[in-house]
């Protein structure tokens, strides 16, 4: 798997050294409870087995901030069947645009490297700064539905 960089932020490959920040920040109900397939409480043992599990159809990226190096969070996109990508962010980091620059540098990349002329998101309702990243990329709604979380 290849490293993306955008102006502040590495997209780079997990590491067995983020298995205790991924855990703590995962494990904050503000942010588990956004994400779809993320047990709660989450624990360093999830974060171990995610970490380990066998390559897929998805490509997922640490968030670091190049500055420091700090693990900010994670970013994946799945290669088939639809293109579909997601994203969390550590509660100490929302709301300096860590996710907005992210998600366009993994857009950008999804674009070229899969050639594909769109890409699939969601967001929970009572998630409006999700739907916000998304707009600035551009994304379009095109229907509701639920999901089992």
């Amino acid at each position: 798997m290849c490293v993306l960089e955008s102006e502040r932020l590495i997209l780079r490959p997990h590491r067995p050294t983020d298995i205790e920040t991924m855990a703590v920040w995962l494990s904050n109900y503000d942010v588990s409870k956004m994400l779809l397939r993320i047990p709660h409480p989450y624990s360093e043992d999830d974060a171990e087995a995610f970490i380990a599990r066998e390559p897929s159809d998805e490509q997922v990226f640490v968030i670091e901030r190049k500055a420091d190096g700090v693990f900010l969070s994670s970013i994946g996109i799945n290669s088939v069947p639809d293109h579909e990508f997601g994203y969390w962010l550590g509660k100490p980091y929302w709301g300096f645009g860590y996710t907005s620059e992210a998600a366009r540098r993994l857009v950008t990349y999804a674009f070229e490297r899969f050639g594909v002329d769109a890409l699939r998101s969601g967001f929970f309702a009572d998630n409006p700064a999700s739907g916000n990243v998304l707009a600035k990329l551009g994304a379009r709604h095109n229907g509701s539905r639920l999901r089992f979380s």
